[in-house]
């Protein structure tokens, strides 16, 4: 859409960059999205099951600092993995098909 706001100073080179660079980044940070909020929500669960020990050996129970800040890496962890990473995806796809539908006009410009 770019291309299209600006016709003289872009083209068919700026909108495979575009492309190009957008689809890199969305995966790259879709896929972040998805890890680490996967990871701040397993952590919790791990906590919670009982197996994780402080460096006294004692076992880490809820209520403490460490279960509470496994409950804020959760809070943030929740949003990143069920809403950003698959909107990320969405949009990829939804940049290539824009491509794809409009690419008449880049060239023809």
């Amino acid at each position: 859409l770019t291309a299209m706001e600006y016709p003289d100073s872009s083209g068919w080179l700026a909108v495979s960059g575009m492309l190009i660079i957008g689809t890199i980044g969305g995966i790259a940070m879709a896929t972040f999205f998805n890890n680490s909020g996967g990871a701040w929500d397993n952590a919790k669960k791990y906590i919670e099951s009982g197996d994780m020990k402080d460096e006294n050996g004692e076992v880490v129970k809820k209520g403490s600092p460490i279960h509470a800040a496994a409950v804020v890496g959760d809070t943030v962890g929740d949003p990143f993995k069920d809403t950003a990473g698959p909107s990320l995806h969405v949009l990829v796809k939804l940049l290539a098909t824009v491509t794809l539908v409009l690419a008449p006009l880049f060239i023809a410009s």
